[in-house]
């Protein structure tokens, strides 16, 4: 009996250590209870880590609790917060991150567990300016935000939707009005903002310029690469001078930048190039960004061509019946003729 016993509690041991979370086996949990910011407990998606001392947690809900929005990068495991003034970026695995243009260390890397995308929780919450404290009595840390809800102001009054999506799958919840202020919690993609209202709604509205002042760094990137993408697909349509606009079956340069912009972000731009470069503002050559538009000159005319900005050094353009809609590099030829470049979004 005593030797069935024995044999009993040892297969009830080894049971229990093959139970034991692989999350728990990849990092040590801390000691650490729970986390509050601005009295409120923070919900976390996983349990705090302690790694060499630093308490790592969740990314999303600590910088959307900090009032910071998000973008993130997969292909690249790279966060760009942005909150008022302050624009932190960092690579998930690196000790170095980015703010404001400055290379700043980390005491530990941050790191994927199970899934979870884990980060510095001191590290993330000062950089925000927020004051982070430790309760040793009750094992909570206590983060101070300085939130500034509210702060984007609606230009045209936009649909507020349960999804970000504009078909009849996500319902609008309200209209805000122009003037209304809301609170952007995150940036969706290129397209989308979740955000909350005075009323305390929440849900995702237009990123297009045209529907509030919100603007970013990262979101701007993702509106240029949403622009050349579909600039792209028109690659080798005809070239005509003069070509009808509601149509894409032919182009000119003017009509095929009206195009892109109209489709893509709402932009509606004047038909003629000259006309063009009187919208936006004017932005330097060594501060180019993709989807700025370039000015040249051409038929006699102090502007008579543009083109739009594809990023390493490229044009995407069309002025020739031989080649249609295509990439050209920035060169020598070209920068002869340049006049101007103007940024819209």
């Amino acid at each position: 009996m005593t030797i069935n016993k024995k044999m009993l509690l040892a297969l009830l041991a080894g049971t229990l250590l093959q139970a034991t979370p692989s999350y728990a086996k990849s990092v040590p949990l801390t000691p650490v209870t729970s986390v509050y910011v601005d009295d409120h407990p923070l919900q976390l998606a996983a349990p705090p880590l302690m790694l060499n001392g630093t308490t790592l947690v969740p990314m999303r809900q600590l910088f959307e609790a900090q009032g910071a929005v998000l973008s993130w990068n997969g292909p690249s495991k790279t966060v760009t917060a942005t909150k008022s003034s302050t624009t932190l970026t960092y690579r998930i695995g690196e000790v170095t991150a980015n703010l404001n243009g400055k290379m700043i260390s980390l005491s530990v890397p941050g790191k994927i567990v199970e899934g979870n995308t884990m980060i510095p929780l001191r590290f993330v919450s000062e950089a925000l300016g927020s004051t982070v404290k430790w309760d040793a009595l009750t094992r909570t840390i206590r983060i101070g935000s300085k939130k500034e809800d509210f702060s984007t102001t609606i230009l045209s009054g936009v649909n507020l939707r349960s999804k970000p999506d504009s078909s009849e799958a996500s319902p609008s919840l309200r209209l805000i009005p122009t003037g209304e202020k809301v609170q952007v919690i995150r940036e969706v993609n290129a397209l989308w903002l979740e955000v909350r209202t005075k009323d305390n709604l929440t849900g995702y509205i237009s990123a297009k310029p045209k529907y509030s002042d919100y603007s970013s760094p990262a979101l701007a990137e993702q509106q240029g690469d949403e622009l050349i993408a579909y600039g792209e697909k028109f690659l080798g349509t005809p070239y005509e001078f003069g070509a009808a606009t509601g149509q894409t079956s032919t182009f000119d340069c003017s009509s095929f930048v009206g195009e892109v912009f109209r489709h893509t972000l709402s932009i509606d731009l004047p038909r003629a190039s000259y006309d063009q470069a009187k919208e936006g503002r004017e932005v330097g050559l060594d501060e180019l960004r993709k989807g700025d538009l370039l000015f040249f000159s051409a038929r006699g005319l102090e502007i008579g061509h543009v083109a739009i900005y594809a990023g390493d050094n490229k044009l995407l353009h069309t002025f020739s019946k031989e080649r249609g809609v295509h990439f050209d590099t920035f060169d020598d030829k070209w920068k002869k003729r340049f006049v101007t470049a103007r940024r819209m979004f």
